[in-house]
């Protein structure tokens, strides 16, 4: 038979690296091509890398039919579902294929609710009550964010930046962590930008797109409360004329030590200690300052 291949299907899952089709290549040519290619009629669902290789080389493979399918969205989730087990797949990627799962499943939930008002208003056509556009597995409720992480075996934090990547990144910036030049979170970082610097960062690469997702981070950092700088400029020459102030009193002292030696002694110890503990007042008063 003619096996079809679309591109649509070909294209849903990101490709191989040149590494990984150079591995298969290597092991198809050694071993054949010992997993089956998968069918839906005539159309091929899995194994469009194996049958390139199979075709240059000219080697023999088996193929098994799915007849499960009724629909190009289920073709699309049951890709979604063999990716989503594959460790070859990345981080990204997963998360990407976990957010189409729940989108097919959420318009085909809307489907459903649309032909049950149907059938309540008695409008549904003969096609409907015969059941043949239903689905052909039991009705998905809505996929929360925290089952799609435990689906991907991502964490939640990361599935919700990846839902921002998918929804505002520009493409520079999703090739950029699809080809791990950078972190999802930077990524994330990076597609709260506007369109144009976002494509600007990607063409300055890797160090560019980091020094970007620091930029936006340190952006939304909440703001401390402003310093009362005057306030603290006030304090602090305050403070110095007092330690000055000391400070001539001690020389002072210390001129007369020859006409009242034991007294003066005693009143330079005192101002020394005084000294002392203004400093000390002075410098917690400055770290407190900077905490606010």
């Amino acid at each position: 038979m003619d096996i079809v291949v679309k591109e649509e299907l070909k294209a849903y899952i990101d490709p191989l690296t040149a590494d990984e089709h150079d591995a298969l290549e290597r092991s198809i040519l050694a071993e054949g091509c010992r997993d089956a290619l998968v069918l839906w009629g005539d159309v091929l669902v899995d194994g469009h890398n194996r049958f390139g290789i199979c075709q240059k080389h000219g080697l023999p493979f088996n193929t098994v039919q799915n007849t499960r399918f009724q629909s190009m969205e289920d073709v699309h989730l049951w890709m979604i579902e063999q990716h989503l087990g594959r460790r070859s797949v990345s981080d990204f990627q997963r998360g990407v294929l976990a957010l189409r799962k729940r989108d097919i499943l959420a318009a085909r939930k809307q489907v459903e609710q649309a032909q049950l008002q149907r059938e309540s208003d008695g409008t549904a056509d003969v096609a409907d009550e015969a059941g043949e556009d239903s689905p052909p597995w039991e009705p998905a409720p809505k996929i929360s964010r925290a089952e799609l992480a435990r689906e991907a075996k991502l964490s939640t934090s990361q599935v919700g930046m990846i839902e921002r990547i998918h929804a505002q990144a520009a493409a520079e910036v999703v090739e950029a962590v699809k080809a791990g030049v950078i972190s999802i979170s930077a990524a994330a970082a990076v597609a709260d930008l506007p369109e144009d610097e976002q494509r600007a960062a990607a063409a300055g690469g890797k160090d560019e797109l980091k020094q970007a997702a620091k930029r936006v981070r340190e952006s939304k950092r909440k703001p401390r409360a402003p310093k009362p700088e005057a306030a603290e400029m006030d304090f602090e020459e305050a403070d110095e004329e007092q330690i000055a102030s000391r400070d001539a009193e001690v020389l002072s002292a210390l001129e007369q030590l020859g006409e009242d030696a034991p007294a003066l002694r005693r009143r330079v110890v005192a101002l020394t200690r005084e000294n002392d503990t203004l400093r000390a007042q002075l410098a917690a008063l400055r770290k407190q300052l900077e905490v606010l």
